[in-house]
């Protein structure tokens, strides 16, 4: 019985490591681009109410970020694992300034209400 639930979960790891995603190489190459290229990149999702937060934040501030709707893109789940290897988490939203990551909504509200945001994206 021991040997067999040993054998069971050695198959089920087995499984589970050829199962783990495996990294889109357009995908990353096209985070790493935007980033690079672009002042502020916000990625986002349509309906997230801290997206909402932060694109809010950027308007009060009288400047456009590039904003990657991940809802509307057909490889937005893919976008969001390079986010987890870059920033350590797929939530969104997800922005970069200057090609810095800056956090999420509440932490770009932090920001502005500190006023540590706006000389970021002078």
């Amino acid at each position: 019985m021991c040997k067999l639930v040993v054998f069971f979960l050695i198959d089920v790891i087995l499984i589970s490591c050829a199962s783990s995603k495996v990294m889109n190489p357009a995908s990353k190459q096209f985070v790493q681009d935007l980033i690079a290229s672009e002042k502020i990149v916000i990625f986002s999702k349509s309906y997230c109410p801290y997206c909402k937060m932060a694109k809010d934040v950027f308007q009060k501030l009288k400047v456009t970020p590039k904003t990657v709707e991940l809802d509307h893109r057909d490889d937005g789940d893919s976008i969001q694992d390079v986010l987890l290897e870059i920033t350590g988490a797929r939530s969104v939203p997800r922005v970069f300034v200057n090609g810095k990551f800056i956090g999420g909504g509440t932490d770009v509200k932090a920001l502005y209400e500190k006023g540590e945001l706006h000389p970021l994206v002078q």
